[in-house]
C-alpha cells in the first residue's frame, strides 16, 4: 500500500473502543472547551461578515451552523470551524518543532457527522481520528521552519475525519486524504509580520476544504496515491523524510494536548500565570513598573516575543494583540486578567497598555528552551521605579498536560464564554450532551447548538 492508503486503513479501522477511558473523557472534555470557544465568538464582527455571506450564499440545508440556520457541510465546516478559532482560545498541541490546535478539526467532524447522520460515537471516533493524524504529523514532519503554516499537517487531519464521519470506505478515505493534502500546503506568512483576519480563518479553510474533499472522493474522485512519498510530494517538496506505522497507532493523543487558561497563544499560558503571580503579591504597583524582563523558551520568542516572525510591540488589533507577548503581558498585569473582554479595540490601542508593552523585554533562554515541549518555563522579573524587584517562575499550568483541566474547569470557561449567548438551561443542556454524547445521536448536539442565540442576550 501507498503511505496514504496505510493512513487510510488506519482511519477506516478506528472505532471507539480504542479509546482508553481516560481518552474518551478528555476527548469530550475537549469537545465542551470547543462549542463553548465557538459559541463565544458569535458576535466578532469577522464572524459576522462570514455568516452574512454564508447566508447571502446559501446551500444545501444538511449541517447546522452554531447560532441557527443550515446550509451545505463544507460552509458549515468553515464557518463553525471559523468560530471555534476567532478567539485563539482552543486547545493546543506543543511538538518540538510544531505547534498545532486538533479541536480546529471538530467543524468538518460536526458537519460530516451531521450530513451522514451519524452518532455521537462516530463523531467521536472520527474527532480522536483528526487528533491522532494531526499531532502525529506534526511531531515527525514539522514545516513551520520550511514557510509553511501548521495547516499544512491538518489538510491530512481533516480529510480523514471528515471522510471517518461520513462512513466513507478505505479507498475513498484515501482518495480524500490525498485531495485535501496536495491542494491545501499554506504560507506561514499567515502567522508573521502584521496579522490579518486570516490568522484565525487559515484552519477555517482546510476544515472546507477537507470536508469537500471527503464528498468529492465519496463521489469517485481520485486523488494522488503517493501524495506523502512520491516524486514531488510532500515529503519531497516540504516534508522531508519521515515516517509513521499507522497499524501501530493508537488513538491516545488527544490526552498529550492542551487546553488554555488565558485568552492568549498558547506559548504565553505559563508566562501570564507568572505574571498574575507578581500582580498579587504583597506591595506590588502596576503604575510603578520600569522595567520587566522575561526569559523563556525559544519557540515562545520566534512566534510571540519579538524574535523570527516579526516585531510583537506594534500592536493595532486584536490579532496582532494574541500574538505578541508584550502586549499580553502588559494588559495581564494591568486588568488582573486575559479574557475576551481585553482584546475588544479600544483596550487593545489604550494608553497604559501601549505605554507598559513598551517596557517588556524578552529573551531566549537555552537551558528553558531544553525543557519545551514538556514544559513552558517563564522567569518573570519587574522592576519598580524605587528599584523594587518581584520575581515569579511558571512551568505549567493548569490545562497542560501534566496538570489537565478537568470537567469542573472546563465548565467554568465554558459558562464565562457562552453565558451572553445562552440561558441557564440550554448551557445545561449542552454540557449535559456532550457528557454523554458517546450514546446520543449528532444531531441532538447540533439541534441544542443551534438554539443557541447569535447575538448577545445579556
Amino acid at each position: 500500500m501507498t503511505e496514504v492508503e496505510e493512513l487510510a486503513d488506519f482511519t477506516a479501522r478506528a472505532s471507539l473502543d480504542q479509546l482508553s477511558p481516560t481518552a474518551r473523557e478528555q476527548l469530550k472534555i475537549r469537545v465542551l472547551d470547543t462549542v463553548g470557544v465557538a459559541i463565544g465568538a458569535l458576535d466578532a464582527a469577522p464572524m459576522r461578515a462570514i455568516r452574512g455571506l454564508v447566508d447571502d450564499l446559501g446551500g444545501t440545508p444538511s449541517a447546522t451552523l452554531i447560532g441557527g440556520g443550515k446550509t451545505s457541510p463544507e460552509r458549515a465546516a468553515f464557518y463553525n470551524s471559523g468560530l471555534s478559532r476567532y478567539l485563539d482560545f482552543m486547545d493546543s498541541y506543543l511538538a518540538r518543532g510544531e505547534t498545532n490546535h486538533p479541536s480546529d478539526n471538530l467543524g468538518a467532524v460536526l458537519a460530516a457527522a451531521e450530513h451522514s447522520g451519524a452518532s455521537g460515537a462516530e463523531l467521536l471516533t472520527a474527532l480522536a481520528v483528526a487528533y491522532q493524524v494531526h499531532t502525529r504529523l506534526s511531531d515527525v514532519a514539522p514545516v513551520r521552519a520550511k514557510g509553511f503554516d501548521h495547516t499544512t499537517q491538518g489538510a491530512y487531519a481533516a480529510a480523514a475525519a471528515a471522510a471517518k464521519a461520513l462512513r466513507l470506505p478505505a479507498e475513498q478515505i484515501a482518495h480524500a486524504i490525498a485531495i485535501s493534502g496536495t491542494a491545501n500546503n499554506a504560507l506561514r506568512v499567515t502567522r508573521t509580520g502584521s496579522l490579518s483576519n486570516w490568522k484565525g480563518l487559515a484552519y477555517p479553510q482546510v476544515a472546507k476544504e477537507g470536508m469537500f474533499a471527503a464528498l468529492l472522493a465519496q463521489r469517485g474522485i481520485t486523488g494522488p496515491a503517493e501524495v506523502f512519498e512520491g516524486n514531488k510530494g510532500f515529503k519531497d517538496s516540504i516534508a522531508g523524510p519521515f515516517q509513521i506505522d499507522w497499524s501501530a497507532e493508537d488513538l491516545e493523543n488527544v490526552t498529550r494536548t492542551i487546553i488554555k487558561k488565558y485568552n492568549a497563544e498558547i506559548h504565553s499560558q505559563s508566562a501570564l500565570e507568572a505574571a498574575l503571580d507578581v500582580r498579587g503579591q504583597e506591595g506590588f504597583r502596576v503604575e510603578d513598573i520600569a522595567a520587566i524582563d522575561l526569559s523563556t523558551f525559544d519557540v515562545a520568542y520566534s512566534i510571540i516575543g519579538g524574535g523570527e516572525e516579526g516585531d510583537k510591540r506594534t500592536v493595532r488589533t486584536k490579532e496582532e494583540a494574541d500574538h505578541s507577548l508584550p502586549w499580553m503581558l502588559a494588559v495581564t498585569l494591568l486588568d488582573g486578567e486575559l479574557t475576551p473582554a481585553q482584546y475588544v479595540p479600544e483596550r487593545v490601542i489604550a494608553g497604559d497598555v501601549q505605554a507598559l508593552l513598551h517596557k517588556v523585554a524578552i529573551s531566549p533562554d537555552e537551558a528553558l528552551s531544553a525543557r519545551f515541549p514538556n514544559e513552558m518555563p517563564a522567569e518573570l522579573t519587574i522592576i519598580l521605579t524605587d528599584g523594587t524587584t518581584f520575581q515569579a517562575t511558571h512551568h505549567t499550568y493548569e490545562g497542560f498536560h501534566s496538570q489537565p483541566a478537568g470537567w469542573d474547569a472546563v465548565e467554568d470557561k465554558f459558562t464565562r464564554l457562552t453565558s451572553p449567548f445562552a440561558d441557564a438551561s440550554l448551557r445545561q443542556e449542552i454540557v449535559a450532551i456532550v457528557r454523554d454524547l458517546e450514546h446520543q445521536p449528532t444531531a441532538t448536539l447540533t439541534a441544542a447548538l443551534a438554539s443557541v442565540s447569535s447575538t448577545r442576550t445579556t
